[in-house]
């Protein structure tokens, strides 16, 4: 699997562990930026993992900043982004296999390292359920998505 991963400047810290975690369970990790702590701004980094997510470049995206709610409303206005904010291990497997969630975001200052490992391999372990009711409440997602 793909994963890009994005950043702020808040979220630079806890970039390279993710980065790290993602290639230790033998995926491939494409580093979208930041580069360094240098104030910057999320949206413009939520925009470039998205891209990936879009163009099939990539298959899932971490994305982190300070509370991970701003990466997360970011990526949420781009088409066939589904962002969540998860600071515990369910959320982080049940968003994707009950609501197709493909980009798992972190609160940088909210969690740890070893947390952020936790959630970043029980999202890339989890796969959508596509069937019955979960199928049929994305289907709705998807139908919302297409009237904007």
């Amino acid at each position: 699997m793909k994963v890009a991963v994005a950043c702020d400047h808040a979220g630079f810290g806890l970039k390279e562990t993710v980065l790290n975690k993602i290639k230790a369970l033998g995926h491939e990790a494409i580093d979208c930026g930041a580069q360094d702590a240098q104030r910057v701004d999320f949206p413009d980094y939520a925009a470039k993992a998205g891209a990936l997510l879009q163009n099939g470049q990539a298959d899932r995206a971490v994305l982190i900043c300070g509370s991970g709610i701003g990466m997360c409303i970011a990526a949420n206005k781009l088409r066939g982004v589904y962002a969540c904010v998860c600071h515990d291990a369910y959320s982080a497997h049940q968003g994707v296999e009950h609501d197709a969630m493909n980009a798992l975001c972190l609160g940088a200052l909210i969690i740890g390292k070893n947390l952020a490992e936790e959630l970043v391999e029980r999202f890339l372990n989890a796969s959508y359920f596509n069937e019955g009711n979960y199928k049929k409440r994305v289907d709705k997602i998807l139908a919302l998505e297409a009237k904007i």
